[in-house]
C-alpha cells in the first residue's frame, strides 16, 4: 500500500508501533500505577487522587463487583456521570474485574438510556445522583440488576464533601427527586470492597473492554465493540505520534471533554495515564468563568477540546490573561477546527492548536497533525503510526492525490480492518497533498 506520508513524519515519530508490549489495558494500568505511585493522577474540585490511591480504590471497586454483586468476567457495567474522580475509579475497577465498560452520556433522555442499557445488556450501572431520576423512569424495563449511586462531592475530603453535596442538592437544586429504593452507595461499595478479595481476571487482548456507543450512524445509537487490544493499540499509536513532545511523569493535561466520549477517554484518560501525567478533570466545562478560574491554579502543559470550547475560551477576557508559558500544544477533535479559532488560539497562547480525526469504531484515532506543525493548515494530519489510509471513489477505486472521495482506514498488523467508510472532503496534509 502506498504511504506518501512516511517520509514527512517528524523525527522520532515511528511509522509503526508494537502493541504486544501490553497484553491488556489492565496490564498498561498496572504498569503506570507502579511507576508513578505517589504522583498525582487526577485532580477535581481541588481534590487530588494519586496513582496509588487510584490503584487502591479501583481494586476495591473491582472486588465489590466480583464478590458483593456476583458479576462475572464479560458482564457489562454502565457508567453514567460527568468528569469526577469517581469516573476513573469505576472505569479501572470494571476493567480490572474483567468486565466490559458501557459509557453513557448523562444527558441522555429516558428513551435513549433505555435503548443503550437493553442493547448492551448492562447488569449494573454507576450513576451520579443528578441524573438518577432519568434512570428511575426506565430501569425496570432493562436488564440492570444493580444501581450504584454517587454524589458529585463523594471523593472529596469529609468537610468539603458534605458542603458540596449539600449545596448541589439543596441550594442549587441540581438533584431532581428520584426513587430507587434498592440502589447502592458508591462510597459504601468502596468501603465494602476494601474488605473483600480482589481476584485478578484472566484478560487477553481479544477480550472486550468497551461497548462504546456512537451516534454517527443511521437509526439508533450502536455500540462499537472495542477489545483491549484495539484500545491499547490506539493509545500506543497516539503515544507514538505525540511522545516526542511529551515527557513521562511530568505533563499536566486539562480534561474538559467528558471522559465518557471516546476522544477524551483514549487521549486524556488512557494516554496521559500511560505517560504518568496529572489530569485536571473539569466537571462542567460549559461554565466558562469557573473553568478559567480552575485553569489559573495549575501549570498545565496540554489541553484538549472541541472547536466550540476553544472559541468560548479565546473570547473570554480572563482566559487571555492566563500564564501559557508551560503549554506545549492543544488538540482539537470531535468536529472540525475553524481557522479563525485556531489562529486566535495561537496568537493568545503562543502554541499550536492541532487537529486530529477519528471515530469511535476506530478506537478512535485515525489521523493527527504532527506535534511540530507551525500553525493551522486546514488538515487532519498524517495517519497515526501503523494506520493505513486510502481515498476511494464510490466504486471503491483508489483516487489520485488531491482528489475528493471517501476515506478508508485500517491497521495492517494490529487488528482487523475496521471496515468503516467515512465521508471526507478535506486534505490529509498540505505536505503530502494526499
Amino acid at each position: 500500500m502506498d504511504q506518501p506520508w512516511i517520509n514527512h513524519l517528524p523525527e522520532q515519530v515511528p511509522a509503526e508501533i508494537d502493541p504486544s508490549q501490553y497484553s491488556s489495558l489492565v496490564h498498561m494500568f498496572e504498569d503506570s500505577v507502579a511507576k508513578y505511585a505517589d504522583q498525582a493522577a487526577f485532580i477535581n474540585m481541588g481534590a487530588t487522587m494519586t496513582y496509588r490511591k487510584l490503584e487502591e480504590r479501583s481494586r476495591a471497586f473491582a472486588a465489590y463487583l466480583q464478590n458483593d454483586l456476583h458479576l462475572n468476567k464479560g458482564d457489562r457495567v454502565a457508567i453514567m456521570m460527568p468528569n469526577l474522580l469517581q469516573y476513573p475509579i469505576a472505569l479501572f475497577g470494571i476493567l480490572r474485574a474483567g468486565m466490559v465498560v458501557v459509557n453513557v452520556n448523562p444527558l441522555y433522555t429516558p428513551r435513549e438510556l433505555k435503548h443503550q442499557l437493553i442493547d448492551s445488556g448492562a447488569k449494573a450501572i454507576v450513576v451520579v445522583s443528578n441524573f438518577a431520576n432519568t434512570l428511575e423512569e426506565v430501569v425496570d424495563q432493562t436488564p440492570v440488576e444493580s444501581v450504584i449511586i454517587t454524589s458529585l462531592g463523594d471523593q472529596l475530603s469529609a468537610p468539603k464533601r458534605t458542603l458540596v453535596n449539600f449545596v448541589v442538592k439543596y441550594i442549587k437544586r441540581l438533584v431532581p427527586k428520584y426513587h430507587l429504593p434498592h440502589a447502592l452507595s458508591f462510597r459504601q461499595s468502596l468501603s465494602k470492597g476494601r474488605r473483600l478479595q480482589y481476584i485478578k481476571a484472566d484478560i487477553n487482548g481479544d477480550d472486550l473492554a468497551f461497548l462504546q456507543y456512537t451516534g454517527g450512524t443511521t437509526g439508533v445509537s450502536k455500540g462499537a465493540m472495542l477489545s483491549h487490544k484495539n484500545v491499547v493499540s490506539n493509545v500506543l499509536q497516539a503515544n507514538g505520534a505525540y511522545s516526542p513532545a511529551l515527557n513521562d511523569g511530568v505533563e499536566f493535561v486539562v480534561t474538559a471533554l467528558p471522559l465518557y466520549h471516546i476522544f477524551a477517554l483514549t487521549v486524556n484518560c488512557l494516554l496521559f495515564l500511560h505517560k504518568g501525567s496529572k489530569n485536571l478533570l473539569i466537571t462542567n466545562p460549559r461554565d466558562i468563568p469557573a473553568f478559567v478560574s480552575e485553569l489559573k491554579k495549575y501549570p498545565f502543559t496540554a489541553l484538549t477540546g472541541v472547536n466550540t470550547l476553544f472559541n468560548a475560551l479565546v473570547n473570554n477576557e480572563e482566559f487571555t490573561q492566563l500564564d501559557f508559558s508551560r503549554l506545549k500544544f492543544s488538540i482539537g477533535g470531535g468536529m472540525a477546527v475553524q481557522r479563525a479559532v485556531a489562529d486566535k488560539w495561537q496568537k493568545i497562547t503562543q502554541t499550536r492548536l492541532l487537529e486530529g480525526y477519528g471515530l469511535t469504531e476506530a478506537s478512535p484515532l485515525v489521523t493527527c497533525c504532527p506535534y511540530n506543525l507551525d500553525g493551522y493548515n486546514g488538515s487532519i494530519g498524517f495517519p497515526a503510526p501503523s494506520t493505513f489510509i486510502q481515498v476511494r471513489d464510490d466504486d471503491g477505486n483508489v483516487l489520485a492525490q488531491g482528489e475528493t472521495g471517501e476515506l478508508f482506514a485500517k491497521d495492517r498488523k494490529l487488528c482487523k480492518a475496521t471496515g468503516n467508510v467515512l465521508k471526507n472532503h478535506r486534505k490529509l496534509s498540505t505536505k503530502t497533498d494526499g
